[in-house]
């Protein structure tokens, strides 16, 4: 008996619902079959009454099977879903998009995250980890003959598992593997890298011993210090501690990692964000706390004094405020809420705040000329601030410096006082980016690495190139022995 096709509106309800709940597609798929098939985009009662069609059940069950918005309170799902204006299949975008933001992007290529650091550039891009700019102390990972990588080039890592996550904003860098080991490499002189009380420089990833059976997931890497998250939510610290960043109540330094005894009582942490000199960690409840440094006022309490201790964001708790992530930058902080919303605190030098001024900010203070857009990252650095829509357009504000902050119309000493968008990225969709000392790095939803800003250490992967001012490609280099390795 030959073979009979079959169309999709006698396929059984319940298959059609396994297919779209599968998590394998995005928004945009259940755009497509919403728009090129009727049974896709009527209701046939299939489903509650409250959903307009099989698309918009099939993208609610898809962000309620999430850890973002298992999170929120009824209150903040309602907020989230009327700034939506009652689409699933936006707030389905919106919650993959923080996601992806904040880790991995999956992109035709495979998934990928960018890193940039003081004077070099870090890039996960599916199975391998590249590296490029100075090896200042040996943070490019490359080894001790290695002082400078002119374009991308793969980093060896002693271990078969892959990186799932990394971080390497200063001196040092961290790595986390899917089996949940945790590697470091670079400057140690301050003990960050969590060998123990030997301060050299590591020149190639080592594994952190001392982590050894405790399964981890997510890593900041500080000035001087590190933060390691787990997948059970607790939080470690090890290496400078002078000023409380290490949240154990006193200013021990610390040569291997410790847990943060005190989030046992706060709830369960979903995200850490490293400063300078202090550290900010979001939990699951969507509460935000801070500790370390607190001169600069990033720690947002409205005073200057160092906290040696987790300390809640109490403007964020009166407001009923669900932060979903947050950025560390040198002398101020950013936060994204459950809505879209953006805040600012810190030191307003050049306009990193976004406000029109260079005022501080002592306590975090709502960013209101992009209340009418949804962001799902931000992005703080030394006086600059990138914030990321969830339609992939990037706004920017703060000191220019070098071209980092993307505006080819400007000068490079000039300062954008307020959000303006990057036109330069109008043609690509964003999907991740970061932020260096004076260069900028970002990762599109089909896989290019774009950078601009300062070359002159070679941290955008080119090597006759002191600077752009335009975004251009970064391309990797698959072998170690190229000549771009010095």
């Amino acid at each position: 008996m030959a073979d009979q096709a079959m169309s999709l509106e006698e396929l059984p309800s319940h298959l059609l619902q396994e297919i779209l709940n599968s998590g394998r597609l995005g928004p945009a798929d259940l755009a497509c079959l919403e728009a090129s098939c009727r049974i896709f985009r009527g209701h046939q009662s299939l489903f509650p009454f409250k959903f307009r069609s099989m698309a918009e059940f099939a993208a609610f069950h898809l962000c309620s099977s999430g850890a973002i918005f298992r999170g929120m309170s009824v209150a903040a799902r309602t907020s989230l879903v009327d700034r939506c204006g009652g689409n699933w299949k936006l707030v389905l975008r919106f919650i993959q998009s923080v996601e992806q933001a904040s880790s991995l992007v999956e992109t035709p290529s495979g998934n990928i995250q960018v890193i940039t650091g003081r004077y070099h550039t870090l890039l996960l891009d599916g199975y391998s980890v590249y590296s490029c700019g100075s090896s200042l102390c040996g943070v490019l990972g490359h080894g001790t003959v290695v002082t400078q990588c002119v374009s991308l080039s793969r980093i060896s890592f002693p271990c078969k598992s892959r990186v799932i996550h990394m971080s390497g904003s200063h001196n040092h860098a961290a790595f986390v593997m899917q089996s949940g080991e945790v590697f470091t490499c670079g400057d140690n002189s301050s003990i960050c890298c969590g060998h123990g009380e030997v301060r050299n420089a590591i020149f190639r990833p080592t594994q952190v011993v001392a982590l050894k059976g405790i399964p981890c997931k997510e890593v900041a890497t500080g000035l001087n210090f590190t933060v390691v998250l787990t997948r059970e939510g607790h939080v470690y610290t090890f290496g400078s501690n002078i000023h409380g960043q290490l949240g154990h109540g006193d200013i021990l330094d610390r040569p291997t990692p410790k847990l943060i005894e005190s989030f046992g009582n706060l709830g369960r942490v979903v995200q850490v964000a490293a400063g300078a000199s202090y550290t900010l960690a979001v939990t699951e409840d969507g509460t935000l706390y801070s500790f370390g440094y607190g001169a600069n006022f990033c720690l947002g309490h409205g005073d200057q004094h160092n906290e040696l201790q987790p300390r809640a964001l109490h403007w964020f708790k009166r407001r009923n405020v669900h932060i979903l992530r947050v950025s560390a930058g040198d002398e101020h902080a950013v936060a994204l809420d459950s809505s879209g919303y953006v805040y600012t605190w810190g030191k307003g030098y050049c306009g990193a705040l976004g406000h029109g001024d260079e005022n501080d900010k002592t306590t975090p203070e709502l960013l209101t000329s992009l209340r009418a857009h949804r962001a799902v990252q931000v992005c703080a650095r030394k006086r600059k601030t990138f914030v990321l829509l969830d339609d992939g357009s990037v706004f920017a504000f703060g000191w220019m410096g070098f071209g980092s902050l993307g505006f080819s119309d400007r000068s490079s000493s000039d300062k954008i006082m307020k959000p303006r968008v990057l036109e330069t990225l109008r043609g690509h969709h964003i999907s991740q980016i970061s932020t260096g000392l004076y260069h900028t790095v970002v990762v599109t939803n089909r896989g290019l690495i774009l950078g601009f800003g300062d070359n002159e250490r070679a941290q955008l992967g080119q090597e006759f190139l002191r600077g752009c001012l335009e975004p251009m490609e970064i391309k990797r280099v698959d072998q170690a022995d190229v000549l771009g390795i010095q």
